[in-house]
């Protein structure tokens, strides 16, 4: 009985250190885009990024990952989450190294949804 009380109490302890559950009505938006999408772009002719269907992790300021989401076909995505700083890292697409992530820092404030674009840099130059 009593190594049935300590090992509930050592496992409420460890529940309480752990990442903050998500709350409904906070956490981030956005969507996820790669470009450049030309090599060279001029006034006449705009070369706009494209969406990107991919999947990003949600890493907390300890570098653990407390989320992944999926971005639509056209690259938008929403997750809950507690308040807190997280980085926003895409998973890389494919084998090679390009399109490459680039991390997205962002702040969640309580009661709101911060809007994010996460990129990926697509090599070309």
């Amino acid at each position: 009985m009593k190594r049935l009380i300590v090992s509930g109490a050592i496992g409420l302890l460890l529940a309480a250190c752990g990442t903050p559950a998500a709350q409904p009505g906070t956490g981030i938006q956005g969507s996820v885009e790669v470009g450049p999408t030309c090599p060279v772009e001029r006034i006449n002719s705009p070369c706009p990024a494209h969406p990107l269907s991919t999947t990003v992790v949600v890493r907390n300021r300890s570098g653990a990952e407390v989320a992944r989401v999926h971005s639509g076909a056209d690259g938008r995505f929403k997750v809950d989450l507690a308040p807190g700083t997280y980085t926003l890292v895409g998973v890389t697409v494919g084998s090679s190294f390009l399109p490459r992530p680039i991390p997205t820092s962002v702040t969640v404030s309580p009661g709101t949804y911060v809007s994010v674009t996460v990129g990926y840099d697509s090599g070309i130059r």
